[in-house]
């Protein structure tokens, strides 16, 4: 994912509580966040997620040392709240995929954009799983990347992408 220069001056000029750049900053990144969190949260809670992640981040950005990594901290910020939200709303479906799938590996390819889009919107992926699918193949971060941003080790960023594309590979064989 590249970082625009603007974007980082942005932040910069936040952080010395430039008020115009901390909404220009904001809003560069909504459409993004609320996508992300609409499908780890659900469409009707988005925008209030969204809010909290917003207060999260005014309130921490002081503490952003390097600011051209601006958007994976928003985004772990996201998965913090998104999550938080999910859980308080007891929304857990009974199946955890963390011990199943600890040793798949990840799979190579990228589904098309109308498969993923099915994909995300199966109610049988867990937040956590779309959370994976949504940060590498919507926002283009790499599975690095996206571990660092869920706070997650790298097998289980791949085991939960192999899991994503298995259940929606299991959807469209019982459908054709």
């Amino acid at each position: 994912m590249e970082i625009s220069r603007q974007e980082v001056l942005w932040v910069l000029r936040a952080q010395c509580d430039d008020r115009e750049a901390l909404e220009l900053w904001l809003r560069s990144v909504q459409p993004s966040l609320r996508r992300y969190l609409r499908r780890i949260v659900g469409p009707a809670d988005a925008d209030d997620v969204v809010q909290e992640v917003f207060l999260i981040a005014y309130r921490k950005l002081g503490w952003l040392e390097t600011p051209s990594l601006f958007r994976p901290w928003i985004f772990r910020i996201a998965s913090r709240c998104g999550f938080r939200h999910w859980k308080k709303e007891k929304r857990r479906p009974a199946f955890d995929d963390e011990a199943t799938l600890e040793q798949v590996p990840a799979p190579e390819g990228r589904p098309e954009p109308r498969l993923l889009e099915r994909m995300l919107s199966l109610d049988t992926l867990t937040p956590a799983t779309r959370a994976v699918l949504i940060l590498h193949f919507q926002e283009e971060l790499s599975l690095q990347d996206v571990a660092a941003v869920l706070e997650i080790p790298l097998g289980t960023v791949k085991s939960r992408l192999s899991y994503g594309l298995t259940i929606l590979r299991k959807q469209l064989g019982r459908k054709e």
